[in-house]
């Protein structure tokens, strides 16, 4: 008899260390690298995952595994690598990385594949017995009829369907043995009940042709492949390259990963893809949020089994688990939403990075206005620029012009939502029947419910800011509600101020929903639309509202940042940003680059098609660096001044940044934990790194947690994160006092 042999698994617990057990003799021909286990673990079963085989143990009281979960392991050697350097990186447990590797639905294998009944002839059945049939049975004669002529074997509820006949009848036939139920296994495609329209390559310029052949380059000898970015202004063709460069992957047998940042994106983006490689449409899979858990079930199962070999998705697609990986693209790749807020707290461009590295393909990072860490290594050689200037079709980068809200305030004594030019230019639009987007990146009807007498504000509970007015809330809040965007607290409007009494209550500020209103009262023929995170409850929601806005029903689209970026509609001509000083004046150093971002990519949505765009800006500064780079199209000017600013201050990209929030319901305790826990690092860090004071959050209280942070900056950004968990493993907390460490954090609220 052979020795059993021992595996070193991750149990889905935090126990912060990794386990041996012996594997049975029955058992070790299906146990390896990456395969679910069942272990007994203290009083209790678990799922583990196997991290490496090994021929001893010197574990003492080792106990042996009950149960190999699936047929095959789910992880590769590579992806159990990567696994380690996000556990090392962002000084997070290697469990809590693993359930970012597995969605929850692969984890515990609860769902599984969804069974549904096929129905088939058992031989060939001529006419004769058919009608012999006909005179004894006529129902099951024609349902029989009905299934001779099937060719492949059909779902019997659609065939009873088609026919109007009962399961009753059907199972008499199969009582008579003139037909066959067998039970098979359909899968749940989020795409099924849609008809994509096959493309093919488009001519592309002399500019994307270069940065095509970049692409390619790097393909054919990836080993070498440094990572691009891929810069090119807004309606540029850069997707046009995408396309091409995943047909070039899978020409040479590899596969392909295509990131975007919002699931708005993803419909427009998996037209596009479906379409382009129309052949094989069951080769895309699409892995987001808004998927269900049977979908999502089969989906990942259709990349891990090799069908899929092209992987759409937002940020978690990029731990999909595809074979012989050969191209990662990270969509719009400067985009916020690609870091994750909760812990493991990783950056999906960076980890796509690195998966590039370790599985030796090539990845592609494009934007119009890239990050300032991913532009500063392409100026300094670590990744390979490659650029587009120049819109498609030779088109024209629209007409930016600003709006002075002070000047509209003199004039109408009142702050503007619509100024009288953005009101002109909308109607002009209409006439012609061309689109406007209008862009507002705050949600609700009222920012805050004051009262014009004692001046107290309703604000949350739970959290440091007022609650948020919502004109149209759910059915069983009545009309209106007030709301925390942050924690989710909602409460009744009261009808006078709880504070002094008086009837004097007044809603300030303003959000998509009012902005959707005004619109609609000013250009009450035209059909307007909203787009946030409130009118998109449902899953079928996105899609609607961009076919309809594609289609010209809409005539103007409301909408926060997920209208902002990607999306490609020839007939807008007009965009309109209501407040571009929104996230400018945040206490965070990153707060102009987003600015400029945004307007720059919103701004990108105009002119797209053989009209000219124009873009109005409203704004109380329209001096700032953010607001007038962005007016000239001038990334590169802004990138200097930037850059600038950023190494005087040492802030990324010339040093990682570690930022440790300390957080409890009580404010001493908080504060008391977050200056020990600065006193030991002061002990163990030395004069290379920057460690910051303890400091209130800016956004001091939230989910009714008082919140202190401490900013620590420097190079070895490695040694930093090892140090720091080191630290925090040995500082005994308070029960009620939670600890989060955020490495290049790009949230500092």
């Amino acid at each position: 008899m052979s020795k059993p042999s021992f595996i070193r698994v991750i149990i889905d617990r935090a126990i912060h260390r990794e386990l041996d057990y012996l594997v049975p003799e029955t058992l070790a021909e299906r146990v390896g690298v990456g395969s679910r286990v069942r272990v007994p673990f203290r009083d209790k079963s678990g799922l583990a995952t196997v991290v490496s085989v090994l021929e001893r143990s010197e574990a003492k009281g080792i106990r042996s595994i009950e149960a190999v979960v699936g047929e095959a392991p789910i992880l590769s050697g590579q992806m159990l690598e990567l696994a380690r350097w996000i556990s090392a990186y962002y000084c997070c447990s290697i469990e809590t990385v693993m359930r970012s590797l597995l969605p929850q639905v692969i984890r515990r294998a609860e769902v599984g594949w969804k069974k549904q009944l096929f129905v088939r002839p058992v031989r060939k059945i001529d006419n004769e017995e058919i009608e012999k049939l006909r005179k004894r049975a006529p129902r099951q004669a024609e349902l029989l009829e009905a299934i001779s002529r099937l060719g492949t074997p059909m779902r019997a509820a659609d065939l009873l369907r088609q026919t109007s006949l009962d399961n009753q009848t059907l199972r008499a036939l199969v009582r008579r043995g003139l037909a066959e139920l067998r039970e098979e296994a359909v899968v749940r495609d989020p795409h099924a009940d849609e008809q994509f329209i096959a493309t093919s390559n488009l001519v592309v310029n002399n500019e994307q042709s270069l940065a095509l052949r970049e692409v390619t380059q790097a393909l054919d000898s990836p080993e070498n492949a440094r990572p691009i970015l891929l810069h090119g202004v807004t309606g540029s063709g850069k997707t046009e390259i995408y396309l091409q460069a995943i047909r070039a992957a899978l020409d040479s047998g590899r596969t392909a990963i295509v990131l975007v940042p919002e699931i708005s994106l993803t419909p427009q983006t998996v037209e596009r893809f479906k379409g382009r490689f129309a052949e094989a449409q069951d080769a895309v899979a699409v892995l987001h949020s808004h998927l269900s858990q049977g979908e999502r079930h089969d989906e990942w199962h259709k990349i891990h089994s090799g069908r899929a070999r092209i992987v759409i998705g937002a940020r978690s697609a990029v731990f999909a688990p595809l074979k012989n990986l050969g191209l990662i693209v990270v969509d719009e790749e400067h985009e916020t939403t690609y870091k994750q807020e909760e812990a493991p707290r990783y950056h999906a461009r960076d980890v796509a990075v690195v998966r590039a590295k370790i599985e030796k393909c090539v990845v592609v990072l494009g934007s119009a206005t890239p990050s300032l860490e991913s532009y500063h290594n392409a100026t300094t050689g670590k990744y390979r620029l490659a650029t587009l200037t120049q819109r498609i079709d030779e088109k024209q980068m629209p007409l930016m012009r600003i709006v002075d809200l002070r000047q509209e305030r003199r004039k109408e004594k009142a702050a503007a939502i619509l100024s009288e030019k953005l009101r002109a230019a909308i109607a002009d639009r209409l006439e012609k029947r061309e689109q406007t987007i209008l862009f507002l990146n705050r949600r609700g009807f009222s920012t805050s419910l004051l009262c014009s007498n004692c001046g107290e504000a309703r604000n949350c509970p739970n959290c440091s800011v007022a609650l948020t007015f919502h004109r149209q809330s759910p059915k069983a809040f009545g009309a209106g509600r007030l709301s925390c965007h942050l924690c989710g607290h909602t409460a009744a409007v009261p009808k006078k101020c709880p504070a002094c009494g008086r009837d004097a209550l007044i809603y300030a500020g303003f959000g998509t929903e009012k902005v959707e209103s005004i619109v609609a009262q000013i250009f009450p023929k035209a059909t307007v639309r909203r787009m946030d995170a409130d009118s998109m409850t449902r899953k079928e929601a996105y899609r609607e509202t961009l076919r309809n806005f594609r289609t010209g029903k809409i005539d103007i689209l409301v909408g926060t940042q997920m209208i902002a970026k990607g999306l490609h509609f020839p007939n807008v001509t007009l965009v309109g940003i209501i407040n571009a000083d929104l996230a400018l004046h945040l206490p965070d150093f990153r707060a102009g680059e987003r600015t400029f971002q945004l307007l720059t990519q919103v701004a990108g949505r105009a002119g797209r098609g053989e009209t000219s765009g124009e873009v109005f800006v409203q704004t109380y500064t329209p001096f700032s660096p953010s607001i007038q780079f962005a007016r000239h199209h001038d990334f590169a000017g802004y990138f200097q001044q930037e850059l600038e600013f950023r190494e005087r201050c040492d802030f990324p990209p010339f040093k990682h940044a570690i930022l440790i929030t300390v957080r409890s319901p009580h404010e001493a305790r908080a504060k008391f934990s977050a200056e020990t826990l600065v006193r030991r690092l002061r002990e163990l860090l030395g004069s290379e790194f920057i460690l910051g004071d303890p400091t209130p959050a800016p956004l001091e209280k939230l989910q009714g947690q008082f919140r202190f942070h401490i900013l620590i900056r420097g190079e070895a950004i490695m040694r930093l994160s090892r140090l720091a968990r080191e630290t925090l493993d040995k500082l005994p907390f308070p029960e009620d006092v939670t600890v989060a460490v955020d490495v290049d954090p790009y949230q500092l609220l």
